[in-house]
């Protein structure tokens, strides 16, 4: 559409013609101002105070107009969703807040799992577990909540081949949960390491590190059994047991190194003094 020379009438100004315009600007000149243009807004001017005479071009700003309205409404929809957006995730942030500084830690707030071989496959390269689903009731199908985890939490990995033992099971690695992490808050089921705090162990090492050596039931404190499901949970102290044995494991500076900052993030997380962690006492060793 050209609009150069077309005739318009302004509210104000009175008649005049089209000699420019842009994307977002027009100028007019009126026959009351024979020496000097008028610029508007293009083309929102047309909306009140400007009127074009030739009624196909009319129709066809009017399009423009109203292709141009349409855009602005999708525009201030938009920032509506996103003021909204940012609400509600200020809002999130201060129920996290809230549920962080009301933290109280549990003498029990790890947790062991049970690595399946396609766990095991995938576990070292994803590092994430799933918790698995409820079997039964209301909630049957919907992923299992690790309501105790928080950021003070590591998940230990373990395995035990069908054809073993119960007292066979080995320690395979361990990851503190993801700094943001908050098992209650969890739907999911996903349980996302740490970006730092993570341990891997050779097949030999593994070898040396029989879970059963400090994991015992009170309750029956020479029985080794897992019954069902993929995660139980297990003290702080023993954790720390376990941290420990694997630093003295390590051969590789490095690993060491990381291992060593690995276990004090974790005593510093659960106020635990390293002079004070007794000895291993699990179930291997009371049989």
């Amino acid at each position: 559409m050209n609009l150069i020379n077309k005739k318009v009438t302004h509210e104000q100004f009175g008649k005049g013609s089209v000699v420019k315009y842009s994307d977002s600007v027009i100028e007019i000149r009126f026959t009351t101002f024979a020496t000097e243009n008028k610029k508007f807004i293009y083309p929102d001017a047309f909306k009140k105070h400007l009127k074009l005479h030739d009624q196909d071009a009319a129709n066809s700003l009017e399009k423009i107009l109203r292709k141009k309205e349409i855009e602005r409404e999708k525009i201030e929809l938009e920032r509506e969703e996103e003021k909204k957006r940012l609400r509600r995730e200020q809002q999130l942030r201060l129920e996290y807040e809230k549920l962080m500084n009301n933290h109280k830690l549990h003498p029990e707030s790890q947790m062991v799992y049970w690595c399946d071989s396609e766990d095991s496959s995938t576990v070292f390269t994803e590092w994430k577990v799933f918790t698995g689903e409820i079997k039964s009731g209301v909630n049957k199908g919907t992923p299992r909540k690790p309501s105790r985890l928080h950021q003070n939490s590591i998940c230990l990995l373990t395995k035990r081949d069908s054809n073993m033992p119960e007292k066979d099971r080995r320690i395979l690695g361990a990851y503190m949960v993801s700094e943001n992490f908050i098992g209650s808050l969890c739907e999911d089921g996903y349980i996302p390491a740490h970006s730092k705090y993570r341990l891997q162990l050779t097949a030999q090492e593994s070898e040396k590190m029989p879970f059963w050596n400090y994991y015992v039931n009170e309750k029956a404190p020479k029985r080794m059994t897992w019954n069902t499901g993929k995660f139980r949970y297990f003290d702080n102290v023993s954790m720390a047991q376990i941290l420990l044995d694997i630093i003295s494991l390590k051969t590789d500076t490095q690993e060491q190194q990381l291992a060593r900052e690995f276990f004090e993030h974790f005593c510093k997380m659960n106020q635990i003094l390293e002079e004070e962690i007794p000895e291993p006492n699990g179930a291997l060793m009371r049989v």
